[in-house]
């Protein structure tokens, strides 16, 4: 799934020098084409390596960086020194660059060939030395990469190469996420607030406000014969549970959110936008609270943010192309911290929303339910209603400190409910946080963590961090070695170093 419409590649970049002749580099070229054919074959990577041409000069390497800046397919570079290339000639290209970088330090041979040894052998693969004399300049610029280290054909280094490809498209992405703010935030709600102009400065997101009545306008807009047909899309996918309504006026419920998903789409298509906040105190003519029309619109990709959080819709919006690729994907959603269970050794919080969490997190097979809801003072809204999948997962929280963003990332352990829940008309995760319940709780609250999170299973920690830093934003983990102690150490730290 290709949410983005674009046909990612990234470059393999290999660097190297004339001192020691041209066989030297013939074999350079050579290691460098089965080197990118093997990875490419392999089926590890989710996107494809474009070879360049051997880098030995300045102005090349310059040219390299510019025309991959230039290149709107070009989703990050991977530089590989084969022998000794001096770092020097890197620095104007490293310079220019504006794409992710990854300095994948590995070498052609993966052992060391004994009998035959010589010092043309040491001159042509030295890979130990170029890299770091590389390692060096990239480091004393103060620039952020990718390390990647080990054999090529190792599984673990190409299954990081993959991970990291993934944090390359968030990255790039992040500058083309629009969101579309449908209501403000909740009345003195304080963490859904934000200074969206910084936010488009560090992350290249474009917030706006858009009215409801153009929304609900869109909306009304919508045929009755298009609304019918999603309707019977919906029949033949989901459950119905009926919970004793009338089977006609049931349908009438399902068809308005039905027409709410078709107006909102079209409206977020014409306008071009990639994620959308509402807010159940500001519906103008509609006549629910999006809820099964959210829901959908999140399974196609969309990020949301409930009561007018925009950074949790841009985060969930980041994070579905993040995980577009991953095979057997789990989920992405919007969550919720609701309430706790805390019988000791069953700790764990129960996440939810009103209405709005993403199907792709189902276990079974959703039901849409029809049930009353206090908020938004409108007709009862349809909904999905599952259980979630099972297995870990990373929840985020991005927050505004005032004088600079934190992303929360937190490391959790989603389990199965214990025990059935026929009265809770909602989608339900239930999770346990690392490193363990009062741990990850007390942390969570020290670092200031949001209410609501971004969630997904198809994702880690490393590349939500790998992000953060490239954002040039601090980088929380709460995991499975964390420590209260520790963790105020590293706030502290951040304090001093993130101004």
């Amino acid at each position: 799934m290709k949410l983005s419409g674009r046909n990612y590649a990234f470059w393999f970049c290999v660097g190297s020098q004339d001192l020691y002749g041209e066989e030297c580099l013939r074999n350079v070229a050579e290691h460098a084409q089965i080197i990118v054919r093997e990875l490419n074959a392999s089926g590890a990577l989710p996107y494809p390596l474009v070879l360049k041409p051997v880098l030995i000069s300045a102005g090349t390497i310059h040219q390299t960086f510019v025309q991959a800046n230039e290149d709107p397919a070009c989703a990050g570079v991977i530089t590989w020194m084969h022998t000794f290339s001096p770092a020097k000639s890197w620095i104007a290209g490293l310079q220019a660059n504006k794409k992710p970088l990854l300095h994948l330090h590995t070498q052609f041979n993966e052992e060391i060939p004994y009998d035959t040894i010589d010092m043309d052998f040491m001159n042509e693969n030295q890979s130990a030395h170029g890299g770091r004399e590389f390692g060096h300049v990239v480091t004393r610029m103060g620039l952020f990469r990718k390390v990647v280290a080990g054999h090529w054909t190792h599984q673990a280094v190409r299954e990081r190469i993959a991970s990291w490809m993934r944090t390359a498209v968030g990255i790039v992405e992040s500058r083309n996420i629009r969101v579309m703010r449908v209501a403000d935030n909740m009345r003195n709600v304080a963490v859904t607030e934000g200074d969206k102009v910084e936010a488009q400065i560090k992350f290249g997101w474009q917030v706006d406000a858009w009215p409801v009545t153009e929304l609900a306008d869109a909306v009304a807009a919508v045929s009755g014969a298009d609304t019918d047909a999603l309707v019977e899309e919906y029949y033949s996918r989901y459950e119905i549970i009926l919970d004793g309504r009338d089977p006609r006026e049931f349908r009438e419920h399902v068809a308005a959110q039905a027409q709410i998903e078709l107006g909102f789409e079209r409206f977020l298509k014409e306008k071009d936008y990639h994620a959308i906040v509402t807010h159940f105190d500001d519906l103008g003519t509609l006549k629910q609270l999006p809820g099964l029309a959210i829901q959908r619109l999140m399974e196609k990709g969309y990020g949301f943010g409930a009561e007018g959080d925009w950074k949790t819709a841009a985060m969930v919006r980041l994070m579905k192309l993040m995980a577009a690729d991953v095979p057997n994907a789990k989920g992405t959603s919007m969550l919720e911290d609701y309430t706790y269970n805390l019988v000791p050794g069953k700790e764990g919080i129960l996440q939810a929303h009103m209405l709005e969490i993403c199907p792709s997190l189902a276990a079974e097979k959703p039901a849409i339910r029809c049930k009353p809801l206090s908020m938004g003072r409108r007709e009862d809204p349809a909904r999905l209603v599952f259980t979630s999948k099972t297995g870990p997962g990373v929840a985020v929280s991005l927050i505004d400190l005032g004088t600079r963003f934190r992303l929360i990332i937190a490391e959790v352990d989603c389990k199965a409910n214990e025990k059935p829940m026929p009265q809770l008309p909602v989608a339900t995760v239930f999770w346990t946080p690392k490193p363990d319940f009062t741990t990850g709780v007390e942390a969570w609250i020290l670092s200031g963590g949001a209410h609501h999170t971004a969630f997904s299973y198809d994702l880690t920690s490393g590349q939500m961090s790998d992000w953060a830093e490239h954002m040039g934003i601090e980088a929380l983990v709460i995991g499975k070695d964390t420590t209260l102690r520790g963790l105020k150490q590293e706030m502290m730290l951040g304090q001093a170093f993130f101004r």
